[in-house]
């Protein structure tokens, strides 16, 4: 599995005054996305912090938004791991309503340690995992 899919649904909360979702809602989204799918692979982000003494920043997110989404829209969220270095991870993301793309987005994630928020390295069994996840940017990507 290299694409990981998170359903969701937009409440009332993440919409604005006009019922359109917030604009940076659209990141908490991405951002649950990610989550769900470390925790899919087995490393709940609280057991990481406890057992290796790390955590994750983000270090550049970006965002395209092509179509809005509005109150009670089903969306999956889709990641997927493009890049993977020691201490670095990128992921490719959309967020989408059906067959409709409303974003298209990616993030640069950093592994630090908990205690010095410093880069650090991610421990082996983690790696390990990472690395069958790794799905390379094609040319035509």
């Amino acid at each position: 599995m290299t694409r990981f899919t998170w359903p969701t649904r937009v409440y009332y909360e993440d919409t604005d005054a006009g019922g359109v979702v917030y604009f940076a809602n659209y990141l908490r989204f991405m951002e649950r996305a990610r989550t769900e799918w470390l925790r899919h692979l087995g490393f709940d982000q609280s057991a990481l912090r406890e057992t290796y003494g790390i955590v994750y920043v983000v270090r550049r997110v970006e965002a395209d938004y092509q179509a809005p989404a509005r109150l009670d829209d089903a969306l999956t969220v889709q990641c997927q791991l493009v890049e993977l270095s020691r201490v670095a991870l990128r992921f490719e993301q959309t967020i989408e309503r059906g067959d409709e793309i409303l974003v298209r987005g990616g993030s640069d994630v950093i592994c630090v340690g908990a205690d010095t928020l410093r880069p650090c390295r991610m421990p082996e069994p983690l790696m390990d995992a990472l690395r069958d996840q790794l799905q390379p940017i094609s040319p035509s990507n």
